[in-house]
């Protein structure tokens, strides 16, 4: 693969608040999401960059959630090279782990099999032939974005490891980081 066919990867912040700019192991979220972007192999751009123009690229595109600001590289690349390999969208998922109800306005009904239930996470990569049939590209909520990208082509999911997980809170995100501390001292 030439340097001009590799993805094209984005960061994007819209409609996330101020989270993105947290600090975790020191740097923002957005920073730690966007070199593991460029480690993955994928040419990162900013908002200097058209949407037609990536469009009209022919390349696919990763976009990696800041909220998800440790997910491992491998895993972006992995992402990356499954799309290109398959030519359908690929989406990082986690499984829902939480139990699940059913509830109307007046009760809590029943426990819902949370066996097919999916937390999307990230990445999620767009092929170049999807990316060219799209008008534009609403990033601010990625589980909205995949439903829309279900609707016009074939969707991979891979299950994203622990450290991909998306944190909605500076509570979230001092426990990812304590989970991230305690993977690197078993990994040695």
């Amino acid at each position: 693969m030439t340097h001009e066919d590799e993805p094209l990867g984005w960061v994007p912040v819209e409609g996330r608040g101020s989270l993105p700019f947290a600090l975790v192991h020191g740097e923002s979220l957005v920073a730690a999401a966007s070199w593991a972007v460029g480690e993955a192999g994928i040419v990162l751009f900013d908002a200097s960059v058209t949407f037609d123009q990536v469009r009209r690229s022919g390349r696919a595109l990763l976009l990696h959630d800041p909220l998800c600001p440790l997910t491992p590289v491998d895993f972006l690349a992995e992402a990356a090279a499954t799309c290109e390999e398959t030519g359908a969208v690929v989406v990082g998922f986690r499984p829902v782990t939480d139990t699940v109800k059913r509830s109307s306005k007046d009760s809590l009904g029943e426990t819902v099999d949370r066996s097919g239930l999916r937390a999307i996470t990230s990445p999620v990569v767009v092929p170049p032939a999807v990316l060219a049939g799209l008008e534009r590209l609403d990033t601010s909520d990625f589980p909205a974005l995949v439903a829309d990208l279900a609707t016009r082509a074939e969707v991979v999911w891979l299950e994203a490891p622990p450290l991909s997980r998306r944190v909605r809170d500076e509570h979230d995100l001092a426990d990812l980081e304590a989970l991230s501390r305690a993977e690197g001292a078993s990994a040695t």
